[in-house]
């Protein structure tokens, strides 16, 4: 598994390692136990100050399990499965946040986490496949490497397929806290700070009073392709900036095929994002990530309350925050989300491994999933409400290649129905004949288009009868020094390359109203100093 050159690019991670780690296995007999074994003694092999031990351990789950200890201590992070595929980051970082590598999470969130005295058992059961995982279990890993009393497990569901079945999970990841469920399905890092936030509100109110940030010059709401642009072009202009971001990436992350990014024939989503963190590395920006914007106050000088508390002050705002999956608002979509309705295919798609599933939505999102499951399950029915596909010819005519895809049109869903809380069922309509057809299902994957994340600005600028933001051709919005870009706006087209464009846009107009408005914005600091 673990290859030589992966072992040798290991052995420079873990060079300056400043504390003894050691791998503690559970013993017994498992049918994974000596792949498991067999990785980490490899990955041990890097390091001096890595070893494995065999030992029973309350923590363990089984023998298909392993404990990292520091220095003799617990550090409270439990794999159960072999850390591979998209979770090999995740068990990486666990060991360098751990042998003296500083844990990269913002301060306010780190006081916030280090204030808890409850304690904290997070279980996330995840499958190897899913790009969306490593987000949440490296998060809590980062949890409990902060905070004594959090331990944070990553199940992977294919090795210990009896806690699936137990819990009833169809949807990864899926997070349980003390034993009980705690979110589920398309969830990320920034939701799981919400949850915890909502659970110890007194937390964020007690350490949020900490260290916090100079006046800006710009603050950008989001971290996608948009955000990122416009925070790499106010750099360069010298600007003080600071990007606030729930997910850093945006729903990029969730795109696995992108072949329209121009002067890049084909690459994924993923990579995407990897290489806006690694340009944005290139400029003094400040990232504040897993945090949302509660609110906006305006003014010459503006402020920006975030999630955590933290309040800050800033000169100009450009909101990028793009859109999230939109919901077909019927019965059964909510109550089984994770249980049988979910949005990510790539994701969740193996959970349903041989299986009848459905895809809601005949759009280029909806067509695409079609096909990518198509290679995994036993047959997809793709619905749409209109007459006809809104997805690209070519993407329709490779999806009607396949043998085990029907398309219906003009099909209006009704309910989504389950059976033992698990998805068994969808009802539609016949918009042609008014019809009511019942279709036998494992899953249903809404791919219905986007909906616009602007709620926290209602009644700070105008915006259209959808949510969008209202803007001009220079990204003004109707109030004064806050601009917007992406796919939040009423731009046409939301697509990554005008996404990267509108971006660049909103910082040069940025740059154009703070030297038109200098006068007004120093007043204002000097009257509030």
């Amino acid at each position: 598994m673990l290859t030589p050159e992966l072992l040798q690019a290991v052995k420079g991670y873990t060079a300056n390692l400043t504390r003894d780690l050691t791998f503690v296995v559970q013993p017994g007999e498992h049918e994974s136990r000596a792949e498991l074994v067999k990785f980490l003694s490899d990955f041990a092999g890097t390091s001096e100050r890595m070893s494995v031990e065999e030992r029973a351990h309350d923590a363990l789950r089984g023998p298909a399990s392993f404990l990292i200890e520091a220095d003799g201590e617990s550090t409270g992070i439990v794999f159960s499965g072999i850390p591979g595929g998209h979770e090999f980051n995740s068990f990486v970082l666990a060991v360098l946040n751990n042998a003296g590598t500083p844990v990269k999470l913002d301060n306010g969130l780190k006081r916030i986490i280090e204030a808890v005295a409850e304690p904290l058992k997070f279980e996330t059961v995840v499958s190897l496949s899913c790009h969306n995982c490593p987000d949440v279990v490296q998060t809590l890993n980062q949890f409990a490497t902060l905070n004594a009393s959090i331990s944070a497990e990553m199940i992977d569901g294919g090795v210990y397929s009896d806690v699936v079945d137990d819990r009833k999970v169809q949807g990864v990841p899926a997070v349980f806290l003390n034993g009980e469920p705690f979110a589920n399905g398309k969830i990320d890092s920034a939701t799981i700070i919400e949850k915890l936030l909502e659970k110890y509100p007194n937390v964020a109110n007690e350490t949020s009073s900490g260290e916090s940030l100079p006046l800006q010059d710009v603050t950008i709401i989001g971290g996608g392709p948009a955000g990122v642009s416009s925070a790499i072009y106010a750099a360069r202009k010298g600007f003080a900036v600071t990007i606030i971001a729930e997910r850093f990436g945006g729903q990029v992350k969730d795109t696995m095929g992108i072949e329209n990014l121009i002067s890049i024939p084909e690459t994924t989503g993923p990579e995407v994002v990897k290489g806006l963190q690694t340009h944005l590395k290139d400029y003094d920006i400040t990232l504040k990530e897993h945090l949302r914007v509660d609110s906006v106050e305006q003014g010459d000088i503006k402020t920006v309350t975030l999630s955590s508390g933290e309040r800050i002050r800033t000169r100009s705002i450009i909101v990028a925050t793009g859109a999230n999956w939109r919901e077909l608002g019927i019965p059964g979509e909510k109550e089984y989300i994770g249980n049988g309705v979910a949005y990510c295919p790539h994701c969740d798609g193996p959970f349903f491994k041989g299986r009848d599933v459905i895809v809601v939505g005949g759009g280029n999102s909806g067509i695409e999933a079609a096909i990518d499951l198509a290679g995994i399950v036993k047959h997809v029915t793709v619905l749409e409400f209109l007459p006809e596909l809104k997805a690209d010819q070519v993407l329709v005519d490779k999806a009607r290649e396949r043998d085990n895809i029907d398309i219906i049109t003009n099909a209006a869903s009704q309910e989504i129905k389950a059976t033992d809380g698990k998805v068994s069922s969808l009802v539609y309509q016949d918009r042609d004949s008014g019809e009511t057809v019942e279709i036998d299902t494992a899953a249903v994957f809404v791919q219905i288009g986007l909906v616009p994340n602007s709620s926290f600005l209602k009644g700070v600028v105008d915006m259209s009868d959808y949510g969008e933001i209202i803007i001009n051709e220079k990204t003004e919005t109707s109030a004064p020094g806050i601009f917007a870009c992406g796919d939040v706006t009423t731009v046409p087209y939301k697509q990554i390359v005008v996404a990267l464009g509108e971006g660049s846009k909103a910082a040069l107009s940025v740059f154009e109203y703070l030297v038109m408005h200098a006068p007004a914005v120093e007043a204002a600091e000097a009257e509030a100093a």
